[in-house]
């Protein structure tokens, strides 16, 4: 397979299918491990946020501590932020800052797994900004799949009830989702020869930082709650073991793993594995902070999955634009 991600003539030359095979199991173990990583970072933050820290200043922690973390790859790709300005603005501002700090003002409000749910309406939205917007087609099963998302959501939060969960909440959450269309915007147009992804990653949370340090103001916040413990469904957990978790795993290593799988699969393939975040977020919560959905959440849960796995992974109508190559992808989904 050459660098474009299409296969090459054969010309008689032996095929090792032992080693594409290889690397898309290790693509597919990176990817389920990047989700894996994602779907805890708002059952670690939410204890944090109830323990007295505001939404904002757990997203700053969260950024500041994997910029820092990353900063030895920003000295590496040194030469990014004047090749690329304008695509490590964008996605620091999207990305990273407008995606978590929406999402974990969200999860102050409502469950975990709705604002996860919520955020799942992103490719559907990716794709309103494909027929609308940039004005090409797509396929019948695309468009299925926004119509199965939206009605997924529809249960989600019991519309039939008067939005039975807090509608800030839900605004919010929505405001991830929309963020999202950002990055995967920026993503489309952001790739190319020469692009580290991992260096648009440090960059990224490196702008994230200094744009929530403006908003979020942490020289106002009451660090004495990381010397504390906080509460997961009545068992007190050390606070800084908790933005540890938050920092390294559902950050740093979420989006390195995420990154790699790409490199390995295909951004769709990738995408929909990504799917299972919300799935795990949704166990982890319950397990973990005693949030439970009924059988209406949870079956429009599965609807709205469905609809973002069919978004995702349907192929262009003719006549539109073919797909961006697989190593010319910037990052996967930037998760929370």
């Amino acid at each position: 397979m050459g660098d474009d991600g299409h296969v090459a003539p054969c010309h008689h030359v032996p095929v090792h299918t032992t080693d594409s095979s290889h690397e898309k199991s290790l693509g597919l173990l990176l990817a389920l491990g990047s989700a894996l990583a994602f779907g805890g970072s708002g059952v670690a933050a939410k204890p944090l946020i109830e323990a007295g820290l505001a939404p904002l200043h757990v997203v700053w922690l969260r950024v500041a501590g994997a910029a820092l973390v990353m900063l030895p790859l920003a000295v590496r790709h040194r030469d990014l932020p004047r090749r690329r300005p304008a695509l490590l603005a964008g996605f620091g501002l999207l990305a990273v800052a407008g995606v978590q700090a929406c999402y974990f003002a969200a999860i102050s409000r409502i469950p975990v797994g709705v604002a996860l749910l919520v955020e799942y309406l992103a490719p559907a939205l990716v794709l309103g900004w494909v027929r609308f917007v940039q004005r090409r087609p797509v396929s019948r099963a695309a468009a299925l799949g926004v119509v199965l998302a939206a009605g997924g959501l529809a249960c989600v939060v019991e519309v039939w009830s008067g939005l039975r969960f807090d509608a800030l909440g839900l605004a919010l959450a929505l405001a991830a989702a929309c963020c999202q269309v950002g990055y995967f915007v920026l993503a489309d147009h952001g790739g190319g020869e020469g692009v580290d992804p991992l260096g648009v990653i440090a960059y990224g949370l490196l702008v994230g930082a200094g744009l929530l340090t403006v908003v979020a103001r942490p020289w106002e916040m009451d660090w004495s709650v990381l010397g504390g413990s906080a509460r997961m469904h009545g068992v007190a957990v050390p606070a800084v073991a908790l933005l540890v978790w938050i920092v390294l795993v559902a950050t740093v290593v979420a989006y390195v793993t995420g990154v790699l799988s790409v490199r390995r699969l295909s951004p769709q393939v990738a995408g929909v594995v990504a799917c299972l975040e919300a799935v795990v977020a949704t166990v982890l919560a319950w397990v973990l902070l005693g949030e439970r959905l009924g059988a209406p959440q949870v079956l429009g849960g599965v609807v709205v999955l469905a609809g973002a796995f069919i978004a995702q992974s349907a192929t262009p109508a003719k006549g539109s634009a073919e797909p961006r190559a697989r190593g010319e992808a910037v990052v996967r989904e930037p998760a929370v």
